[in-house]
């Protein structure tokens, strides 16, 4: 049972480190080119995947922790938050139009 989960998991690292490769942008890749890393991480299937985690990927400053790109919630976006309050303006407008005919 400890082999199979040594095997899964192995393969699970392998196929990581192929996408992880695939998926970083050439600017983010150190001492090769990116199709090099590549053929390193498919030829050598565990070696190369730790090969490209220490040598070639770029990791953020900050760890793993990223920025969000936009709000995290409506309620946290100004453009959301000023269309509420011009829809409460205009309905407040309406119904003074009617009552004031």
């Amino acid at each position: 049972m400890i082999r199979v989960a040594g095997v899964l998991l192995a393969i699970a690292f392998y196929i990581y480190s192929i996408i992880d490769v695939l998926r970083s942008p050439k600017s983010q890749t150190r001492t090769l080119p990116k199709y090099v890393w590549l053929i390193i991480v498919i030829v050598l299937p565990i070696l190369g995947g730790l090969f490209w985690l220490v040598l070639g990927k770029v990791w953020p400053a900050g760890g793993m922790n990223r920025k969000k790109s936009g709000p995290g919630a409506p309620d946290d976006d100004p453009k959301f938050l000023r269309k509420l309050d011009d829809d409460v303006w205009v309905d407040k407008m309406r119904k003074r139009r009617e009552q004031n005919p």
